[in-house]
């Protein structure tokens, strides 16, 4: 029999084998090498021998396994809803107004079995008006398991027009309610650009642009482009509009906060800016140049000019005069409007004119209208007035054979026919507004920039 040995140190084949090849390589160096090696060659055998006494990991396949059983105790839904101490189950349900829709079809697709709720609707004058069955109407309503109504919402216009006001019709101890609020809307931005095949109309149709808005790019650039006779095929536009959103659906378009529109080579770019806390804003070039002319043609919408700027027969005095205005025939009470943003800088009779306003406007122009019926109310000395403010009524005061507005247009108080004169753009921004402008130029040909590059994209893909 072969004794046995023990080994203290259990060191495994591979490790020995890696040892004798260190303890060759030691005896084959220089005495200075030896001594630099053993340092090495000692912390090697520490570490075999640090693994000789490392306990090892037990299997986990080798561990015992209990297998442990426990009953919970579950709550008894029978009881918890047993004498109506449950909660209360309610069920918001949505739906559209279909064409032919009826009061009771409506009702019950909302799922509202509730006889005292249709009464109160057909009774109720603000929800009877309000709840117009207009088919795509969106209508929410709160129901419980019962069908009993607990609130119903829509929205609804204020008298067909913007802004917007939701309908709402609660249930309380009391009974039903029906109120009013504004609608709280969520406001987009949408940005679209288009090429031009054959008009505009349906360029923006194929862009999924609302008419509304392709009504606004021709207002905007109308004083550039003649829409009816200048655009050429392969023309194209970008425009960035606001759009309003409620619970996810669509409202309606908002205002066009900018556009681009290259028209036979030549680009034109306008961005909408209001200063804060104003009512009211404009358009201007990136540049802040405006791009509203500063004065309309007419103050009024008339059907013809009775008599122009030149001399003539002067229907009262019976000799020739110079007509320093232009007369546009109207009906009496026919609203005069302010032709350009202004000063009033006289409202009363004066001589041959009636009544009449004189506005100041800037730099050095001017503007009269005679023979008003009445002036707007309110109407004063000093007011500033907006272009497009009614400012009074046509009539026939003064030296007036019929009912018209007698209009004249001044440079340094020298009478000009509006017909002919050049009317200028509007005043530009001031100093201490164009930087915050071109803040906001900035950010707008920053969206034309990326309307621009997706467009070329997908004109490559297509090809």
């Amino acid at each position: 029999m072969r004794a046995a040995h023990f080994n203290p140190y259990p060191i495994s084949q591979d490790n020995f084998m890696h040892l004798s090849l260190l303890l060759q390589k030691f005896f084959g160096l220089s005495r200075k090498s030896r001594i630099v090696s053993a340092s090495a060659l000692l912390l090697t055998l520490c570490a075999f021998g640090a693994a000789g006494f490392a306990p090892m990991a037990p299997d986990a396949a080798d561990l015992p396994v209990k297998a442990i059983t426990e009953e919970l105790q579950l709550p008894n839904v029978a009881d918890q809803l047993a004498d109506g101490e449950g909660p209360e189950q309610t069920y918001i349900n949505e739906e559209k107004i279909r064409p032919g829709d009826s009061l009771a079809s409506l009702l019950t697709r909302l799922g509202v079995d509730d006889d005292a709720a249709a009464a109160f609707i057909k009774s109720d004058r603000t929800a009877h008006d309000a709840l117009q069955l207009k088919a795509g109407k969106t209508v929410q309503a709160q129901v419980n398991e019962d069908g009993e109504l607990k609130w119903l919402t829509t929205l609804v216009a204020d008298n067909g027009d913007l802004p917007e006001k939701s309908l709402v019709i609660s249930r309380s101890s009391n009974g039903f309610k029906a109120s009013e609020a504004p609608a709280r809307l969520e406001r987009r931005l949408e940005m679209h650009s288009g090429d031009i095949k054959s008009s505009l109309f349906a360029a923006t149709d194929t862009a999924q642009i609302p008419d509304s808005v392709a009504s606004q790019i021709v207002d905007m650039f109308s004083t550039d482009i003649d829409f009816a006779s200048d655009l050429r095929r392969g023309d194209h536009f970008e425009v960035v509009y606001e759009t309003f959103w409620q619970n996810g659906e669509f409202v309606r378009p908002g205002r066009v906060l900018a556009g681009e529109f290259t028209n036979a080579g030549t680009t034109y770019q306008s961005v909408w800016y209001q200063e804060p806390g104003s009512n009211q804003g404009s358009y201007y070039g990136v540049d802040g140049r405006s791009l509203k002319k500063a004065f309309l043609k007419s103050p009024i919408a008339f059907t013809r000019i009775s008599s122009g700027f030149s001399m003539r027969l002067h229907p009262i005095l019976g000799i020739w005069k110079q007509h320093k205005g232009v007369d546009f025939a109207a009906p009496a009470g026919t609203p005069i409007h302010a032709s350009g943003d202004g000063v009033v800088d006289f409202v009363g009779q004066q001589n041959g004119y009636g009544n009449v306003v004189v506005l100041k406007h800037w730099s050095n122009y001017s503007t009269a209208y005679g023979h008003m019926s009445r002036f707007a109310p309110k109407l004063r000395k000093g007011m500033r007035v907006s272009q497009g403010d009614i400012i009074g009524y046509v009539g026939m005061t003064g030296w007036a054979t019929g009912p018209h507005l007698h209009y004249e247009f001044r440079i340094n108080q020298e009478p000009r026919d509006p017909m002919t004169v050049h009317i200028p753009n509007a005043q530009p921004l001031a100093a201490s507004e164009l930087q915050r402008f071109k803040t906001v130029a900035a950010d707008m040909t920053h969206r034309f920039a990326l309307l621009m590059a997706d467009r070329k994209t997908t004109q490559v893909a297509s090809r």
